[in-house]
């Protein structure tokens, strides 16, 4: 089907891949993965004719049809939905046009004996014939079907594209590819911007498609649930194993320690050979034997281990001063963007160090709530921000907003304040931009890069409570992970825009759900929240057309759920103390069995009473704990 060899390519003298090797057939769903910069679009963009590689050829079969999605999608103004669609038929386009200019030069024909006239009806059947074998007579059914599939109502069709969403606009292109009956699908970050309604069709598509697929993404329920095969760019190579995302993690690891283990046996035994060469060169007679493991040495295949890319971003968001107790409160709040009503009389009160999730479908309200707290967009009704309440805000684009023209030093220093100018390298480094990578232009960096490069900007600002709208999109994996501990670290309050329940995972203790103008609260984690509406993965969410109804939680039960969550700090104050009345009492006991004369009656009263308030603390804890597992039962 398609098959690359030796193919390489440099930027700036340094190799992004040098001599890859690899071939795609028929029904391979490849998972193409690396860190941010590895050079997976690029090698999307290669395999699509849109770059040329430095060395190395692509040879496919002949006719074979490549459709490619790309992160960034360019419209033409004033087309509505459906238009733009139909612009993924360029050849039925083109001879529907041809067809209704015969059929108005027939109209306006006035000899229907003519050779003219007989020879246009002859033009006429071979066009109506070639339209009916290319689909010309289905295209605008099946067009409808697709968009009806990604989300669209048939009220929407009209709509200018110009209006539309970064999110809704990448359904369009999604529906224009899988209309054009492509052999291979090229699919740069799929998922970013998509609703988990989108999500789920087009995973149920691709489980069913002919072809075959390349697809990038870091979403990594997305890559277990649709690939079987994973290839990773690493340090220039490539790792190609049958086996989707999660089973190729366990069988990389398991082929490097094979590779540990098989080059140390191997480095024994050519240490061991270099003893005994040096031992018989000292005699005449065993000379000959010196020369046969000489020999043998040369002729040795050194192992190599491949390498792992084990760099990964440095998070921690500190607070900056402490909020009172209440964040912000909201009383019959709405927002209607001309005739379109999209919250209607929404209450919400968000208590201090509260950690929440914002899901549900694309345009139901959640980035325009974000908005209104972060004081960027107007509305009706009331809202009032707590006292002392700083907000970092990480836009679902805020990536866009980066000036191409300056450098990633100069995007830094120019956001930076005096009090912080001299902590902008060391932010950079801890989002791994070091030595020469700060002198790069923002203009060349990949999508993963320059969101890195935001979030490192958002640091440079006081908060204590961070908003973030689908702050994954384009990160890595490893990335990923590594945002999701920092933001279980952070002590401040968290708003967290996300349909990733792999993400969500562990970090939220409230769900708001967006639908039908209003929101809808769960007290409890993401795996809570999908319990009590029954639904084993939140992609499901969106599936059901009929909602099932979740009954509210009591008032006794939010009453307990707030006495064991009060119980959780408690704790974890009281543990804190005894780990740092240990900590004393433990270096005090080494200075008295070095020095004990040193000490007067005064010392060992004070000392005495630290060994008291730790015994009180230990007996503290536990009360605590029995009270927090009678709660629990």
């Amino acid at each position: 089907m398609l098959n690359v060899h030796n193919l390489s390519i440099s930027f700036q003298g340094d190799d992004l891949f040098k001599n890859i090797t690899y071939r795609v057939g028929f029904g391979d769903r490849i998972g193409l993965i690396g860190k941010n910069g590895a050079g997976k679009s690029t090698m999307l963009k290669i395999l699509s004719k849109e770059l040329e590689p430095d060395t190395g050829e692509i040879a496919t079969d002949k006719d074979l049809k490549i459709g490619f999605l790309k992160q960034d999608i360019d419209f033409v103004e004033g087309r509505t939905v459906l238009e733009e669609t139909y612009e993924a038929f360029i050849e039925i386009k083109i001879i529907e046009n041809k067809i209704e200019d015969i059929n108005i030069q027939l109209m306006n024909s006035e000899n229907s004996e003519s050779k003219e006239y007989y020879q246009l009806m002859i033009d006429l059947q071979n066009l109506q014939d070639k339209f009916k074998i290319i689909g010309g007579y289905n295209y605008e059914g099946n067009t409808e079907k697709i968009l009806t599939g990604l989300g669209f109502q048939s009220s929407e069709f009209n709509k200018q594209t110009s209006n539309l969403s970064g999110g809704w606009r990448m359904r369009i292109e999604l529906a224009k590819l899988l209309l054009q009956d492509n052999d291979i699908l090229l699919l740069d970050e799929p998922t970013n911007h998509l609703d988990i309604d989108s999500i789920i069709w087009f995973e149920s598509f691709l489980k069913s498609y002919g072809g075959a697929a390349l697809i990038v993404s870091h979403d990594k329920m997305f890559l277990d649930n649709i690939t079987n095969r994973t290839i990773e760019i690493s340090f220039g190579n490539i790792y190609d194993y049958k086996k989707p995302y999660s089973q190729y993690l366990i069988l990389r690891e398991e082929m490097r320690e094979q590779q540990l283990a098989s080059q140390k046996n191997q480095e024994k035994e050519i240490l061991n050979t270099k003893k005994l060469i040096n031992k018989f060169r000292a005699k005449a007679s065993k000379a000959s034997m010196a020369q046969s493991l000489i020999k043998k040495l040369d002729r040795m295949d050194i192992i190599q281990v491949d390498k792992d890319d084990k760099s990964v971003m440095n998070v921690h968001f500190p607070i900056s001063i402490n909020p009172g107790k209440i964040i912000f409160e909201i009383k019959n709040l709405s927002k209607n963007y001309d005739d379109l009503e999209v919250l209607s009389s929404i209450n919400l009160i968000l208590a201090r160090n509260s950690k929440v999730a914002f899901v549900g479908q694309n345009g139901q309200g959640k980035t325009t709530l974000a908005k209104i707290i972060n004081n960027e967009i107007k509305y009706e009704g009331f809202f009032k921000i707590g006292h002392n309440v700083e907000i970092g805000y990480f836009a679902q684009n805020q990536a866009d907003y980066l000036d191409d023209k300056k450098t990633v030093l100069q995007t830094m220093e120019d956001s930076a304040t005096e009090k912080n100018r001299n902590k902008v390298r060391d932010i950079l480094g801890s989002f791994l931009f070091r030595g020469s990578e700060v002198d790069k232009h923002v203009k060349v960096l990949s999508g993963g890069e320059r969101n890195r490069l935001a979030l490192a900007k958002l640091l440079l600002l006081p908060f204590n409570m961070l908003i973030m709208d689908e702050p994954t999109n384009h990160l890595d994996i490893k990335s990923k992970n590594v945002l999701k501990e920092a933001l279980k670290r952070f002590e401040g309050t968290l708003i967290l825009i996300s349909h990733d329940r792999d993400f969500l995972q562990g970090l939220t203790e409230i769900v708001y759900e967006f639908k039908d103008k209003n929101i809808k609260e769960y007290l409890g984690d993401i795996d809570y929240y999908l319990e009590k509406r029954n639904i084993g993965d939140i992609r499901d969410i969106e599936k059901k057309n009929t909602v099932t109804s979740s009954k509210k939680m009591d008032k006794e039960s939010y009453k307990k759920m707030k006495k064991i969550r009060s119980l959780d700090n408690k704790i974890k104050k009281v543990e804190t103390d005894i780990i740092e009345l240990e900590e004393n009492i433990k270096k005090i006991n080494f200075a008295l069995e070095s020095n004990p004369s040193d000490y007067n009656e005064t010392f060992f009263e004070k000392y005495q009473s630290k060994k008291n308030k730790l015994a009180l603390s230990i007996s503290k804890w536990g009360d605590l704990q029995k009270e927090h597992e009678k709660l629990n039962k």
